[in-house]
Order: C-alpha cells, then sequence, then structure tokens
C-alpha cells in the first residue's frame, strides 16, 4: 500500500510540476513517511519513475488499443489512435509519462520505454498498410510524432482549444500538409 501511495504522490507531483517537483522530500511530505522511508522503496527519483512508467503506459495503452478495437475500418482506426491519445492528455498518468519522457534516466529504462511506444506505434501499422502506405511502420512513428506534438501543445494550453488541436493532429495523420 505505501508504494501504491508513493506512486500516486509521484504522479501528482509530475502531473503539478513536472520532473523538477518529484523530490524524495515531496513524496515523504505527500504520503506522511519519512524521508528515510522512502528511500526503502526506491534507490532514486530515476527509479521512481521508471516504475510509474512499468505501472501506467500499459494502463494508458490498453484504453488506445481498446478504442483502435472498436472501429472497423483503417482510417477510423488511425483517428481513433491519435483521438484517444490527445483524449488523454489531462490524465495525470499522461502527465506523469510526458515528465517522465523529460526525465534523467539510465539507459535500461530509455530502453524499456522505446519499446512500450514501439509497442504503442505497432497498433496502426496494419491500418496504415490497408491505407495503401508504402512504409507503414515509418509512417506510424511519423503519426505518433503529430500525437507527441499536439498533445504537448495541448499541455502547454495554447490558444487553440484542445479540440481544434485534436481535429487537427487528425486531418494530419490522415490527409497529410494537404488536409
Amino acid at each position: 500500500m505505501q508504494r501504491a501511495a508513493l506512486l500516486d504522490a509521484a504522479r501528482s507531483l509530475l502531473s503539478e510540476g513536472g520532473t523538477e517537483a518529484l523530490t524524495f522530500p515531496a513524496l515523504a511530505e505527500r504520503t506522511g513517511l519519512a524521508r528515510s522511508s522512502v528511500y526503502e522503496y526506491f534507490r532514486s527519483r530515476a527509479a521512481v519513475v521508471e516504475e510509474l512508467c512499468e505501472v501506467d503506459f500499459p494502463v494508458w495503452a490498453a484504453e488506445v488499443a481498446a478504442a483502435v478495437e472498436r472501429v472497423d475500418s483503417a482510417e477510423g482506426k488511425v483517428e481513433a489512435y491519435v483521438r484517444r491519445q490527445l483524449g488523454l492528455v489531462g490524465d495525470r498518468r499522461h502527465r506523469a509519462v510526458v515528465a517522465i519522457s523529460a526525465s534523467e534516466l539510465d539507459a535500461g529504462a530509455r530502453e524499456k520505454i522505446r519499446a512500450a511506444h514501439g509497442g504503442l506505434v505497432a497498433m496502426i501499422v496494419e491500418a496504415l498498410e490497408e491505407m495503401g502506405h508504402g512504409q507503414p511502420r515509418l509512417a506510424a512513428m511519423l503519426v505518433q510524432g503529430v500525437v507527441d506534438t499536439a498533445a504537448r501543445r495541448i499541455e502547454l494550453g495554447a490558444a487553440e482549444d484542445p479540440a481544434v488541436i485534436t481535429d487537427a493532429a487528425v486531418v494530419m495523420a490522415l490527409r497529410g500538409v494537404t488536409g
């Protein structure tokens, strides 16, 4: 239960203040534990971040996968992929994952995150192939780049409404710059 409370506190800290806010004293304060007790659960800030990624990314990815699986058409799958990810932007898990991507992680943790993202991108490779794209894996990675950029705009509170950003990202993913 303490480990779960620490992870929940870490999510809150990351979503409220980014990686700078994730400190062991802050975790201790949020959970009511002594600072030394936090070290009993995690050896470093990077270890907290790595475990958050291991716990939260699969849940987030499962939500995206469920949205994609509910749609029959290839275009609909790509649209669902973009919309569901951008719909999760306000979620604390998403904010934590975004903050994690900017964090100081060791090579092993970075590789785990890359592999997890690879699984996410793989969700639409078949749909892009079905749509006739000659390089569906590359196209899927580029679509994810559009999603990542749109998510950052939403997170930063861009001038455009999040729905406008989401619609633009869907159009970009499906039609490119020609709209």
